[in-house]
């Protein structure tokens, strides 16, 4: 299978062209002449080969650009990064072309045709215009994609089912197709040759004196008359791509707009190796001019997921909220993104209803945007200590990647979580339904704690709350800790109700050193 894309230059360079200036037609030029044009530059009649005043003419609103070779170089290698998601053998095949072997995958997809549409689907974010063919050789489903012609229109070309096929569809093709260079195309039309079937026509041995073997070789390989060898893609084992664009962003949307086709095409990599973007870092290099002072000549945001994922619009996201915390010293000129973060792990199941797995996955989505942002380092989780003081019990942890979330909300049980502090605030304190004598704690820690002790009145050696004389359900359960870290605490923990049937926990010293000490403590309730 072959995908030529015959738009590659000029959708290579779109990306760059921010979203204020997307709307106009669009160029490339190269040594003063047009070399590609979008859909809109065809229909007002801009052509390849036209100069630049001509061009200028035609649509006074023409956007133009220069071509390069390594940004189509780029692009093309991002659809044969997604390609590999397909079959293991992909190879690329200039110009503008990547070829599959998927004679072992049409099964295992359900088809060629579904096959087709698959990889329609895949590369659909690439905004690229593609045209599949499909042939027994390489160069023969390469020669095939290309037939459909160089313009901007969509369609896809014929396909060959067998080698008897393949060589009738091939005879009509134009003699541009398979020569390498203008001036060999233009010795063979010299000749009065027009079509493939011309050029077999005539003695091959004439053809290799005038023309070299070369010409014959290629033939013969898009006819399956030759061995045609190919050498697959590999993939980096890090990723990284830049793009420069085409004016410079000094917001945060022109930011993003250039990012996301490198995001795309990260998201692609990693699918490729199998394995889940777990964090990255988008560079960007600022203009010279505009930066003074210690203004830095690059600006690098490093972001970490809290959950590795292959989503580009949540990946976007995070993209965006770091950004819009992150000022930009000076506008930016070029991008470059960066990953060597990858975790080989199982994709999500799609699930048809709701599970702790799905809950757990949009909790960690959610503290990857908190953390994006607010920032790492604010953004805490429970972590157990290593004492007996309820106080002191559980403190802050920093949320860290790869599934640390599991173990966080492992720890958020009503005991550990007793000892959140005081951004909690106190339950309504209403009457359960059954009878409060009946009442029977099912908790030896309260849900939640007040941030310091809170002295309660005593009257005939028992403890009061708003007025109202508390009963004690449960205790003493004593806590003898701290003699570490400063004075020992000895207490003598209860659980008590009120008259209203509320459960609170309360304790008094063990050992008061001063008369304060010696009374009653609120210490938490039970919610």
């Amino acid at each position: 299978m072959a995908v030529h894309l015959p738009a590659l230059p000029i959708e290579a360079w779109a990306a760059t062209v921010g979203p204020d200036q997307a709307y106009r037609p669009l160029a490339l030029l190269d040594s003063a002449r047009i070399t590609a044009v979008d859909a809109r530059s065809w229909a007002a009649g801009v052509r390849p080969g036209q100069r630049r005043a001509t061009a200028l003419a035609l649509e006074p609103a023409l956007l133009i650009g220069r071509a390069e070779a390594e940004r189509e170089r780029q692009a093309l290698r991002a659809v044969a990064w997604a390609a590999l998601q397909f079959t293991p053998c992909v190879t690329e095949q200039g110009p503008h072309t990547v070829l599959l072997e998927v004679a072992a995958s049409r099964r295992l997809f359900g088809g060629l045709e579904r096959l087709s549409q698959r990889l329609c689907e895949t590369l659909a974010p690439l905004r690229h215009q593609i045209q599949l063919a499909c042939a027994p050789t390489a160069w023969g489903a390469a020669l095939l994609a290309r037939s459909a012609g160089s313009e901007p229109r969509p369609g896809l070309a014929p396909h060959a089912a067998s080698l008897r096929a393949l060589r009738t569809a091939l005879d009509p093709l134009p003699l541009g197709l398979l020569c390498a260079s203008a001036g060999e195309l233009d010795m063979l039309q010299g000749m009065g040759l027009q079509h493939l079937g011309d050029l077999r026509a005539l003695p091959r041995q004439g053809l290799a004196r005038r023309f070299g073997p070369e010409l014959l070789l290629r033939l013969d390989r898009a006819r399956g008359e030759a061995p045609d060898p190919r050498e697959w893609v590999s993939l980096p084992a890090v990723f990284e791509a830049r793009l420069e664009l085409f004016a410079r962003a000094d917001t945060t949307e022109q930011v993003v707009h250039g990012a996301d086709m490198l995001l795309n095409r990260l998201v692609h990599w990693a699918q490729a190796r199998q394995a889940r973007v777990a964090g990255f870092t988008l560079e960007m290099a600022h203009e010279r001019r505009h930066r003074h002072g210690d203004t830095p000549e690059r600006t690098a945001l490093p972001i970490t997921l809290a959950q590795p994922c292959a989503d580009v619009a949540h990946l976007r996201a995070l993209l965006r909220e770091r950004l819009a915390r992150t000022p930009l010293p000076a506008p930016t000129l070029a991008l470059c993104l960066r990953c060597d973060e990858l975790a080989h792990v199982a994709p999500p199941d799609g699930e048809l209803f709701p599970t702790r797995a799905r809950a757990q996955e949009g909790l960690a989505r959610l503290v990857e945007h908190l953390q994006a942002r607010l920032g790492a380092d604010r953004v805490h989780g429970l972590a157990s200590v290593p004492d007996h003081r309820p106080e002191r019990g559980v403190g802050q942890a920093v949320v860290q990647p790869f599934n640390a979330l599991r173990g966080h909300a492992a720890a958020a049980t009503p005991e550990a979580s007793a000892s959140v502090d005081a951004r909690y605030r106190r339950p309504d304190p209403s009457p359960p339904a059954a009878d409060s004598a009946t009442v029977t704690p099912h908790l030896t820690r309260p849900s939640w704690l007040l941030p310091e002790p809170v002295p309660l009145p005593e009257r005939q050696g028992r403890p009061w709350l708003e007025g109202q004389a508390l009963r004690l359900l449960a205790g003493p359960e004593r806590i003898e800790a701290g003699w570490w870290d400063g004075p020992a605490a000895a207490r003598d923990y209860f659980v008590a109700a009120t008259p209203a049937g509320v459960l609170v926990w309360i304790y008094r010293m063990r050992l008061p050193q001063t008369q304060a000490e010696g009374g009653w403590m609120l210490q938490g309730w039970f919610g």
